[in-house]
């Protein structure tokens, strides 16, 4: 507030509601995972808000929300790396025994499982592990 930035105020607002929402919600306070769930699930709110403001010719919002997932990414833990990912989809294929794209929802459960505490988007390792089975 004393830095006058308006776009981290907004955004630090939002993210402490969201977070006493889901605290409300559950009955206690929120434990670091859960907490890092719901900045999660904020940064991807603004993702989706992104390409919905781009297909719809406003390019001032897109920027808004954008700037307000720089804010919010500073209080996820680092991406994780693409090598990383791989080597999590490799073994998850591996343990399930995964040989086409039928086996996908079983991959994604044990690759997300092996990935959990990092900061990875599901679509972009959904479509890793969709390439991974298609090409076996």
């Amino acid at each position: 507030m004393r830095q006058h930035d308006p776009v981290r105020l907004s955004a630090l607002r939002m993210l402490k509601a969201a977070l006493m929402n889901r605290e409300v919600e559950r009955g206690r306070t929120l434990d670091d995972s859960e907490s890092q769930q719901v900045v999660a699930s904020l940064v991807k709110q603004r993702r989706d808000s992104i390409d919905q403001f781009t297909k719809g010719g406003r390019q001032d919002l897109a920027d808004k929300e954008a700037a307000e997932i720089r804010v919010l990414e500073a209080y996820l833990p680092p991406a994780a790396d693409p090598a990383v990912i791989d080597r999590a989809i490799a073994e998850a294929i591996a343990e399930t025994g995964a040989t086409s794209v039928k086996d996908m929802g079983r991959v994604m459960k044990a690759a997300m499982a092996r990935l959990a505490g990092q900061s990875v988007d599901g679509k972009v390792v959904s479509e890793r592990v969709r390439a991974k089975l298609a090409g076996s």
